[in-house]
């Protein structure tokens, strides 16, 4: 049975000799790009179009026509080539529509040799768009899979190809218009016609439909770890080999590090934004189903109620009946979808998580017992946890590139309990400086000694008790600055830090900064601002946050924005700089993909532990030792 696939639906490819029929209401052209498994196309001589209609793997039709049949051969793709975008684009020709909104929506399907249906998508919901990318055809653990696209370009062809990667897509564009027009290129022999089954298996997915869109998890199918975002035109070495063999259908066990990178960090990194990105797609799906689900459900009891014929008596339970039933089964189909992701998800989570360096791992990880200084500091750092209401108990890493590039919120106003009242605004004020203090402290501890400094402005001394272990073990570069003196003092001498390692940039003169100047990377936490801060320190901290982040000082607030409400809107610049935080559990980050509301918790030591001191004496020793 052929599968009907909605945008950004996914369905694994058994065969690697595929075809690819295209029906479109008006002659429309074909395409397909080659990129590496980051996305990226390299240039012109990956693109098969109708002025170069075959590459290795990949052959395509040589001029306009309504219909198309594009052979592919996966087995003969080059080694490099991990995915494939099957595009269609209108010729620039005169009396043709200009747009695809005014046709009716074009039609992929995707089949074997014999002509047997494998899936079909139809590219609803285009309107100026004059290109679009229909499909892709991507590798996966050695296994491929088609994903239904429909990323359509008002631009037209060259917009679509500027965006895969092509400095050259303009010219390239105009090459292939003019090789259609003077049908330059043969088209490919169609082979004997096949019929295609018309019965479809009808499998809901979420419709998202962004530039960036790349995966949403097959039931049961393997887990794609790339980050889609890492765009290089280089090949990092592959992923170690899996686990073990794929037996029956079934994935091979997880590994940790079964992702692209250079080294066992890098390909951790990318390993768990997979997960963070399967995890957004795959719930996305089940809603989107249910959501379907519960509209069919309202419009077949709708039809109930105005036929008279069925509104009452026997036919109507009957029919009120059915309907309940068909929506049961549609949401319980979603559901197992679902928790068949979440379960290869969650056997992903439990072998990454034990594996995972510092800076990466939960502070009751092991690996910190076992902690030394480091000599080289981590691509990314461990802000706290993600999940969703659908998977409460997997929680995938929520990590940060480094280093940071922009400053942090911690928000330590008042939540709102479970009746809706709000508590005591002591509670959250001292998670968040706990918060703020197991920040410092892991930032610390994944840099080498004396590469990373922490500086703190606590005008009231408010933050004294959160602060005691960077206090103690000596870990501060000096004592947290308090009253507005103080604050006067700290920023004055990290915003003069700034202008001058800004001035040494722009004058070409970086090599001549005195010693030390511009080589350590400072944290500025505040608390309780804006207490103690006058016109200026707010002008300054304004500087910092813009500023400070491009030559290595970053910044940290921990603070109520209600209590700054007296400068108006005049630090609206500054809050939408920072990511805020929460020291308590809050739904409040979206991901890039389809904006999931996403539920943050923060990252904070066990209570009773003393990992903190032990790592901060660790830290304070090396530098010691470092000076």
């Amino acid at each position: 049975m052929t599968a009907e696939l909605v945008r950004g639906q996914n369905h694994p490819l058994s065969r690697a000799r595929l075809e690819i029929r295209i029906s479109a209401a008006a002659p429309v052209l074909t395409g397909a790009t080659l990129g590496d498994e980051h996305g990226t196309v390299h240039g012109a001589p990956w693109v098969a179009h109708p002025g170069a209609p075959a590459l290795p793997g990949i052959e395509v039709s040589g001029q306009a026509a309504t219909g198309h049949r594009l052979a592919v051969d996966l087995d003969a793709l080059p080694e490099a080539v991990h995915r494939v975008s099957v595009l269609l684009a209108l010729p620039e020709r005169s009396g043709g529509p200009l747009r695809f909104g005014a046709l009716t929506a074009p039609t992929a399907v995707v089949t074997g040799l014999d002509g047997t249906g494998i899936v079909r998508f139809t590219l609803t919901g285009l309107d100026a768009e004059s290109a679009v990318v229909a499909l892709e055809l991507y590798r996966r653990q050695n296994a491929w899979k088609v994903r239904a696209v429909g990323q359509g370009y008002a631009g037209g062809l060259a917009a679509l190809l500027a965006d895969q990667g092509l400095s050259e897509a303009g010219e390239l564009t105009a090459h292939i218009q003019e090789a259609v027009t003077r049908s330059m290129a043969r088209a490919i022999p169609a082979p004997p016609p096949q019929h295609v089954p018309d019965a479809t298996a009808s499998v809901r997915a979420s419709s998202y439909g962004t530039s960036d869109a790349h995966d949403a998890p097959v039931p049961g199918g393997p887990v794609d770890y790339t980050h889609p975002g890492r765009r290089t035109h280089t090949t990092p070495p592959p992923p170690p080999p899996a686990a073990g063999p794929v037996a029956d259908g079934q994935p091979a066990p997880p590994v940790a590090g079964d992702a692209v990178g250079w080294s066992m960090d890098e390909r951790l990194y990318n390993q768990v934004w997979g997960m963070f990105e399967d995890l957004a797609r795959t719930t996305a799906a089940y809603r989107s189903a249910v959501d379907f689900a519960d509209s069919r459900l309202e419009k077949e009891l709708d039809q109930v109620l105005t036929d008279p014929r069925s509104r009452l008596g026997a036919a109507g339970d009957d029919a009120r009946e059915a309907a309940q039933a068909r929506h049961s089964q549609l949401v319980g189909q979603a559901r197992a979808a679902l928790d068949r992701d979440l379960a290869q998800l969650s056997a992903e989570s439990e072998v990454v998580e034990p594996a995972l360096p510092p800076a990466y791992a939960r502070w009751d990880n092991p690996v910190w017992h076992g902690y030394r200084v480091p000599a080289e500091p981590p691509m990314a750092l461990r802000l706290g946890d993600l999940h969703l209401p659908e998977s409460v108990p997997l929680r995938i890493p929520m990590l940060v590139r480094l280093p940071l590039e922009r400053g942090l919120w911690i928000d330590s106003g008042p939540a709102a309990g479970l009746d809706d009242t709000v508590p005591d605004s002591s509670g959250p004020r001292r998670l968040a400086m706990e918060t703020a203090v197991a920040l410092a402290a892991r930032l610390l501890a994944v840099h080498p000694a004396g590469e990373f400094a922490v500086q703190v402005i606590d005008p009231a001394g408010a933050g004294a008790p959160a602060l005691q272990p960077l206090v103690s073990t000596g870990a501060l570069t000096a004592p947290p600055a308090a009253g507005a003196v103080g604050v006067a003092d700290v920023l004055g001498r990290l915003t003069g830090h700034v202008d001058l390692i800004q001035m040494a940039v722009r004058g070409g003169a970086a090599q001549s900064l005195p010693p030390g100047v511009g080589t350590t990377q400072q944290l500025l936490i505040v608390n309780d601002f804006p207490h103690g801060f006058d016109d200026r320190a707010v002008t300054q901290l304004r500087y910092l946050a813009d500023e400070g982040p491009a030559v290595g000082v970053h910044l940290v607030m921990v603070a109520d924005r209600e209590d700054a409400e007296a400068y108006g809107p005049l630090l609206d610049p500054l809050w939408r700089s920072l990511m805020r935080l929460t020291p308590v559990p809050d739904d409040h980050l979206a991901d890039p993909w389809v904006g999931h509301a996403w539920t943050y918790e923060p990252s904070l030591v066990p209570p009773g532990s003393g990992i903190l001191q032990q790592v901060l004496a660790e830290v304070a020793a090396a530098r010691t030792k470092h000076r």
